[in-house]
């Protein structure tokens, strides 16, 4: 299997520690974010794509209106279980779906939302287009993206430490995919090839990511994102030494206690 292929593959238990450890450290904050801006527009449906186990779903069953639907898709069924198993705090549909063919009508949708979701698809404008496709005239397709993974501490350190156990073929899962997709101007030209042809608004937020203690961020990181498929591809046995690995490594940079590094991400809205 390709680096690449991997990268998409949310398997085993990866699901519930993503949902145990990168949720909290990383993604609530941004997914507030999202559902406030979506708050303050006129809705009746809104399409969540590449959900995960339903943080940004969560917010928007809170924020939004009772009568506005929200359907949450995810290519990773058991990302979409756990969210489901978690749940909302009012009804939502769940469903499997691939967001480079969206099994939906054209021009259903008053808003598409992703978190963190973008950096996955294999082709970017192809998915945008879908994305574009099923929303109706004037609505609005809102998403974020990592920036460079330089100004995204904890991710940084961990890629750079991981280098000292496999120096021969590093894991750099965090910096190809998560933080791999953060030129501005490289997005804007992908929502253009994908029929956005307003100038979207981008905003770039930064945000502090705290945990109790740097073992969080190492099981994170290590245990809770796909960067666990490329430990285990060069050495299985050697999944808890590289968490301990980078569980040091963290504590050398913010210290033995709580821990705190920072974060950030570009906010993309283009308008249909």
């Amino acid at each position: 299997m390709s680096s690449l292929q991997s990268d998409k593959i949310f398997g085993g238990s990866i699901a519930k520690f993503y949902d145990e450890y990168i949720v909290p450290l990383i993604f609530e904050p941004y997914a507030e974010d999202l559902a406030r801006r979506l708050a303050t527009r006129r809705l009746a449906r809104v399409l969540e794509i590449a959900a995960g186990t339903g943080v940004v779903t969560r917010r928007l069953a809170s924020l939004l209106p009772e009568d506005v639907s929200i359907v949450a898709t995810d290519l990773n069924q058991p990302m979409l279980d756990l969210a489901s198993e978690v749940g909302t705090a009012r009804r939502v549909e769940w469903r499997q779906a691939d967001a480079m063919q969206l099994p939906f009508e054209d021009g259903s949708f008053d808003a598409v939302v992703c978190q963190f979701g973008a950096m996955f698809f294999p082709d970017k404008a192809k998915a945008y287009s879908e994305a574009r496709r099923v929303l109706r005239a004037g609505g609005v397709f809102l998403f974020n993206v990592w920036d460079r993974i330089e100004e995204n501490e904890f991710a940084d350190v961990i890629t750079t430490e991981l280098e000292s156990i496999f120096p021969d073929d590093p894991p750099r899962f965090l910096a190809r995919t998560p933080h791999g997709y953060h030129d501005i101007a490289t997005i804007k030209q992908d929502l253009r090839g994908g029929g956005f042809v307003t100038t979207p608004s981008v905003d770039t937020i930064a945000a502090r990511s705290t945990a109790g203690s740097a073992r969080i961020p190492a099981m994170a990181y290590c245990q809770g994102t796909p960067l666990r498929n490329e430990i285990e591809a060069r050495d299985k046995s050697r999944l808890g030494e590289a968490t301990d690995i980078a569980e040091r490594a963290i504590a050398r940079r913010f210290g033995s206690g709580q821990v705190a590094g920072k974060i950030q991400a570009h906010i993309v809205a283009a308008e249909r």
